[in-house]
């Protein structure tokens, strides 16, 4: 098979989807790997490092869409692409569908066979290739939202792990899940009073027994949302229904409970958001102030640290792509259920339900499909 990787065109999105680790890989099962250009510069690896694992370059984009069986990139194609992608081409992506009604229409009218990374699952209902990312994104979202704390930045001059004699800055995190679990680990271990809020008491009772005393657990409602808002001073959105569009925790109406000056990261931003006020933004600019919230809803945060990210996201994608490249879409998908559920749009088809509820668009079953 000929795989073929684009350079990342979506604003100041460093990663690269495969690393020279892979290309070989790839080689050594008898598939060719076809990349563009200073698509890797970036991430740290030149096009002479790529070459010298097997790879060949290629001088544009167009020149990859159309040599390649399978497109593997790191984000959604964005619209100088969706031209560019082929009938029965396998583009294997962060895709967020649920998200961007214009992306899913234009992959239905491609024909093209659309395997999300992000919903990947596992038979425990965990996601595997969303996983990595989420670490590395709610790690980022303590990381950013200390900086925007700042009053330079627009925040409310905190120093998120106080000092003696000073409180900390008080975090709250809605989501107990993989993003949640690592902002609140990078926030207590910077000193900050940390409340993770989850729907699953199962997970509330598991966080408390493995984080640390500064971190406190409740249960999520609008209520209990409500009561802490006027409280704290940094929060952060880490909801996820897979595939789906997030549900909006905190509504415009809320932003009057806060303190002018609070930083509000949403890290949700790629399925729709679970902020009402919250717009995808880029990391040339970020942020933006409703009602004196200060808002960070940055879509892909991970793409501000190339190298950490994309070695961390092909370490989870590569066994599943030499699946894809060794037995075929079809019947990769037929062998591992994982890859099955992946499949959100095939030949026009939308096979994923939670993408197709977004819209209101006909559905059918990915079984019926493959």
């Amino acid at each position: 098979m000929i795989l073929g990787v684009p350079k990342e065109i979506k604003n100041n999105e460093n990663r690269v989807a495969i690393t020279p680790a892979g290309i070989r890989e790839f080689n050594k099962r008898g598939h060719h790997v076809y990349i563009q250009t200073t698509a890797g510069v970036e991430s740290g690896f030149s096009d002479e490092v790529f070459e010298q694992a097997g790879a060949k370059i290629l001088p544009d984009i167009e020149s990859v869409y159309q040599s390649a069986e399978m497109i593997m990139k790191v984000k959604e194609p964005i619209e100088q692409e969706y031209n560019l992608i082929k009938d029965n081409q396998l583009v294997f992506t962060y895709f967020h569908f649920a998200s961007y009604r214009p992306l899913t229409e234009a992959m239905i009218n491609s024909g093209a066979i659309c395997l999300a990374y992000e919903t990947v699952e596992k038979t425990d209902g965990s996601l595997p290739l969303l996983v990595p990312m989420s670490e590395v994104a709610g790690r980022m979202s303590i990381q950013e939202g200390a900086k925007y704390l700042e009053k330079p930045c627009g925040g409310r001059g905190i120093l998120l792990g106080g000092v003696p004699g000073v409180r900390p800055a008080k975090v709250m995190i809605l989501g107990g899940g993989v993003v949640g679990t690592h902002a609140a680990k990078m926030a207590a271990g910077l000193g900050a009073d940390v409340t993770i809020l989850d729907i699953s008491l199962p997970r509330l009772r598991y966080l408390a027994d493995i984080m640390p005393a500064n971190v406190n657990t409740y249960m999520s409602s609008e209520y209990n949302i409500r009561e802490l808002l006027s409280s704290h001073d940094l929060v952060v959105g880490a909801v996820l229904i897979p595939g789906a569009k997030a549900p909006h925790l905190i509504t415009r109406d809320m932003l009057k409970l806060m303190r002018p000056g609070t930083v509000l990261i949403d890290v949700a931003v790629d399925q729709g958001g679970c902020i009402e006020t919250c717009k995808p933004t880029t990391h040339e600019n970020p942020t933006y102030v409703v009602d004196d919230i200060l808002h960070y809803c940055v879509a892909n945060m991970p793409g501000a640290v190339p190298y950490t990210s994309t070695l961390a996201l092909t370490n989870a994608t590569l066994p599943y792509a030499l699946q894809l490249a060794d037995l075929g879409w079809e019947q990769a998908c037929r062998t591992n259920l994982e890859l099955m559920k992946g499949l959100n749009i095939v030949r026009g088809q939308v096979v994923y339900e939670g993408v197709a509820a977004a819209f209101d668009l006909p559905f059918k079953h990915q079984t019926l499909v493959v």
